[in-house]
């Protein structure tokens, strides 16, 4: 219980610090991708920071109480998850927590933001089946929806679940809000909606949804962890390893790709769950 309460302080307390250095290392390669040579690493403290001392301008009051409430949903999302929960409420708390920034972004009463809120909606309906079929496929190996139990299993659960980490893989790089998958809203100046659901935000509350995104990456990534940890002492480097590769791939990817419309992105995700989601959940349950 003692191990599990400091997990959980040690997210809240050091998620922001991790998720700002991921979002700052992600805008470096990004431009030395792009043969720039990029901001400081820590430009996006410096933004947060900037946002903070400004303004918070909103077209009514609920919209801060709705981004607000976003806020602390996905905390409570990630220490759930690090406390070592269950992940099916875990995966309920981070739905609950997307549809208030939804709610956020519609009570604005703006063109742009609608766009985007209506975007996201399609984009929950996109990636929710695989996530629901990831957490279905821990079960089915390791006969518990407890993450402790899952991060405890005597082999890496990628062995038994190779379909469905790849399938996840895909429908992550539209959790982290990248191209091609980026059409609720864009880091990059290079779609009609730019900042979509976020269009109508500023200040403070602007502030509190760029630390939720920060949360929210380093609480995804705990999700790609839980594929590559066992209960071998040491397993948890590996993990950690997992997850830098994975997100350099996921940068190449936001770099090399063009944004897909809404309706390839839908489909592409649902065939995804299904050729390779299903699939391995079938070949699992033949093995038996």
């Amino acid at each position: 219980m003692a191990g599990s309460m400091m997990s959980v302080l040690l997210y809240i307390f050091l998620g922001p610090l991790v998720g700002g250095l991921i979002a700052g290392i992600d805008r470096k390669i990004s431009a030395r991708m792009q043969g720039r040579y990029g901001p400081p690493l820590l430009q996006p403290f410096y933004d947060v920071l900037k946002l903070l001392s400004k303004e918070s301008i909103a077209v009514n009051g609920i919209q801060n109480f709705f981004i607000f409430c976003f806020l602390i949903f996905i905390i409570f999302t990630g220490s759930l998850f690090f406390m070592g929960g269950d992940i099916l409420l875990v995966i309920f708390a981070l739905t609950l927590s997307s549809i208030f920034i939804v709610l956020g972004a519609f009570s604005a009463n703006s063109a742009y933001s609608s766009i985007g809120a209506m975007r996201e909606l399609l984009q929950m309906m996109a990636y929710e089946p695989m996530v629901l079929l990831t957490a279905i496929g821990f079960y089915v190996v390791t006969k518990s929806f407890n993450i402790t139990d899952i991060m405890s299993f005597e082999t890496p659960l990628v062995l038994y679940l190779p379909g469905i980490f790849l399938g996840f893989t895909y429908i992550l790089t539209m959790k982290l809000r990248k191209s091609p998958f980026d059409i609720s809203m864009s880091h990059h100046a290079h779609q009609e909606v730019v900042k979509g659901i976020t269009t109508e935000f500023s200040g403070s509350t602007l502030a509190m949804i760029e630390i939720a995104h920060w949360y929210e990456n380093v609480f995804l990534m705990g999700f790609i962890f839980l594929f590559f940890v066992w209960k071998m002492p040491g397993s948890w480097i590996i993990g950690i390893i997992a997850c830098i590769l994975l997100y350099f791939f996921e940068i190449v990817i936001d770099n090399a790709s063009a944004r897909y419309k809404w309706q390839l992105a839908f489909s592409s995700s649902w065939i995804a769950a299904a050729a390779l989601g299903f699939t391995n959940l079938l070949i699992l349950f033949l093995m038996k």
